[in-house]
């Protein structure tokens, strides 16, 4: 485990919070429901000023890459 995430946390989530989690996740390509969690936090954390660019993205240790500017909606294949 990488040393700046060494905290693990619990979180029980309800059937709806879950279905809405993966929703999120899938629409952004996210790898896991982790990288959905950390993202989803850094943007709430935001929304109320704080700084959480601080942290780590899973992209700089080869998990997820996102490129430089990010997935957009338009990014995703067309059923």
């Amino acid at each position: 485990m990488n040393e700046l995430r060494a905290e693990r946390l619990q979180v029980m989530l309800s059937p709806d919070e879950l279905s809405a989690l993966d929703d999120f996740r899938f629409k952004h390509r996210m790898p896991t429901r982790a990288a959905a969690v950390r993202e989803l936090l850094k943007l709430g954390l935001a929304g109320t000023g704080i700084d959480a660019a601080a942290g780590v993205k899973s992209s700089e240790y080869g998990v997820f890459d996102r490129g430089p500017e990010g997935h957009t909606q338009e990014d995703a294949p067309s059923k």
